[in-house]
């Protein structure tokens, strides 16, 4: 096993793989059918494709991203993107980092949040350095989502509907009981909750 102090990090590169995760297409066809545009958006997970990003930067959306991805490979291919493209960057800023290490000092409110990845990440390594839980990202996340702003995630992850205390579907039942949210629907993979307030 790795040093315990160490950061648990994905080694891997994730390109836009529709059929296996239409996650990031649903999610920007979402925001075209409800007309968000020149919102704030966090998005947990970009993926080495930075979709999310890159599509709402584009003039008929304008919507502002800060996406975080866990993944060096994913990190160094959005540097690459934003140097030849300063247009999304002005729009669209990724982070490195492990989500269970969130500051909510550090965090602006948001309009719109993505949790499609909950509960596929977090293990022995992160207790180690004493990360957040699940539950945790979500409870900081909806308080740094305005009234009335929405939260997403995905039905679609293999972790949605794991046995156990762990599986997605869980963390969001425990969730909404103690959460000022309401539960709007799905919209193809995605199930959307509204903040209330």
């Amino acid at each position: 096993m790795a040093d315990a102090a160490t950061l648990h990090f994905w080694d891997a590169d994730w390109d836009l793989r529709v059929a296996e995760c239409p996650c990031d297409v649903h999610f920007v066809e979402w925001l075209d059918e409800m007309g968000m545009r020149d919102r704030t958006i966090y998005h947990f997970g970009t993926g080495g494709h930075h979709y999310v990003g890159v599509e709402c930067a584009k003039p008929e959306r304008r919507n502002a991203v800060l996406g975080i991805t866990a993944s060096p490979q994913e990190y160094e291919r959005y540097i690459k993107l934003v140097i030849a493209r300063p247009d999304v960057l002005r729009h669209y800023n990724c982070v490195f980092g492990d989500i269970y290490l969130l500051n909510e000092k550090l965090l602006p409110s948001f309009d719109i949040v993505t949790l499609f990845h909950l509960c596929e990440f977090r293990g022995e390594k992160t207790d180690a350095y004493r990360g957040l839980s699940d539950l945790h990202v979500a409870n900081l996340l909806t308080d740094k989502t305005k009234p009335g702003g929405f939260i997403l995630f995905y039905t679609g992850s293999y972790a949605f509907d794991w046995e156990g205390p762990m599986s997605a579907k869980r963390v969001i039942a425990d969730w909404e009981k103690t959460k000022p949210v309401k539960r709007v629907g799905l919209y193809e993979t995605l199930l959307v909750y509204r903040k209330e307030g």
